[in-house]
């Protein structure tokens, strides 16, 4: 397998990537053409899918950034990390969740399932 932290940091800039093109470009590198990206509020596929929806979280949430908390876990050719989105500078983090991202043999990423453990009050 991949370095799996290795893979968390690339996954999670792509997150913060502010730039659209740069984000779109970051994702074909990292996932495969047909990967899947399921969350509660997401199912889309390719790279292309994963980075508009990652345009819409960067509108709703204007000034924050993912960040992984602790280490990668990891079994066969899947991993899974938590995350927060916290506001650019610190603060509470506004959203908690675990991705899952399988990987295929040359390390790119071939499917994520995201779930989220909290979220703001609506």
């Amino acid at each position: 397998m991949a370095d799996a932290n290795a893979v968390v940091r690339r996954y999670v800039e792509i997150w913060n990537q502010p730039d659209g093109a740069l984000r779109a470009k970051a994702a074909a590198e990292l996932l495969t053409a047909d990967c899947r990206f399921v969350d509660p509020i997401a199912d889309v596929s390719g790279p292309d899918g994963l980075a508009a929806v990652i345009g819409g979280v960067h509108e709703r949430f204007p000034g924050h950034r993912i960040r992984p908390l602790g280490e990668a876990d990891t079994h066969h050719d899947v991993l899974r990390f938590t995350w927060e989105l916290t506001p650019d500078g610190g603060g509470d983090a506004v959203v908690v969740g675990t991705d899952v991202l399988t990987l295929t043999e040359d390390g790119q990423v071939g499917a994520i399932s995201g779930f989220f453990d909290q979220v703001p009050a609506a």
